[in-house]
């Protein structure tokens, strides 16, 4: 059995949803798809290969990358080239080349119970869409990968802005035709994806701390709750309906 330690600022139980839910936005990188610094070792290699100019050092650009992690990938490069909009978009390019080295290297690999999770989800009707600070080509390239059936999966360039704007969840309820937005749930290992789920509205508001930030980031940044992994989820209360394939969570406050 999996148990899974579900933290709220206050260290109440993980709150119930008023409204039910019926739609999961779930980051990818991270959150449901194995992280290991793949992201960063991509910007590594940008930094290799493109002079992204004066504005910030090697080390200082790095970790604006990690604080940073789960929003627009173009919109980090911009700021790491003082607004350079030609240099931003060479490194963005550069990015997408080495983050597809890095797969073809290391092949993808879920996080553990996140196919499982996804299926049931929408085997009890819950519509599941997945996003990303990825481009569309990217995020297509994982998909394909771990061959999962999703109602949606969304971009920055599908939806207007990146996280920790509204507009990738706020797509997602449209392309789902989702009843409210308090009947979305947002799912995130970042504090992106968390200001993005807050922003948005979103009835119910996860972290996991299985990618790039700790459980204190994202209950300072607004999580309802924060999960040990995505594979918990149906372990909360409000989705108490929803049986997880071929294994068992509990939700511990």
């Amino acid at each position: 059995m999996s148990t899974t330690t579900a933290t709220t600022p206050s260290g109440t139980p993980a709150p119930e949803a008023v409204t039910p839910i019926g739609l999961v936005v779930l980051d990818m990188a991270g959150t449901t798809v194995v992280d290991d610094g793949v992201v960063e070792q991509a910007f590594a290699r940008v930094a290799d290969r493109v002079d992204l100019g004066p504005t910030l050092g090697r080390d200082e650009a790095l970790q604006y990358v990690r604080d940073t992690m789960g929003r627009s990938k173009i919109e980090v490069f911009r700021h790491l080239t003082g607004g350079d909009e030609v240099l931003a978009q060479r490194a963005n390019d550069e990015f997408e080349v080495a983050y597809g080295e890095l797969v073809d290297e290391s092949g993808v690999e879920p996080i553990e119970g996140a196919g499982d999770v996804i299926d049931a989800l929408r085997a009890s009707g819950v519509s599941v869409v997945l996003t990303t600070g990825f481009s569309p080509v990217t995020r297509d390239r994982l998909l394909d990968a771990l061959g999962w059936t999703v109602d949606a999966a969304l971009s920055p360039v599908d939806a207007g802005r990146g996280r920790p704007a509204p507009d990738l969840v706020l797509t997602a309820l449209l392309r789902t035709r989702a009843s409210s937005v308090a009947a979305v749930a947002v799912v995130g290992d970042t504090v992106s994806d968390v200001l993005s789920g807050r922003s948005a509205g979103a009835g119910l508001v996860v972290g996991v701390t299985t990618g790039a930030h700790t459980r204190e980031q994202l209950l300072a940044a607004g999580a309802d709750v924060v999960l040990d992994s995505v594979r918990d989820l149906v372990g909360l209360p409000a989705f108490a309906g929803v049986a997880a394939a071929g294994a068992s969570t509990t939700a511990v406050a």
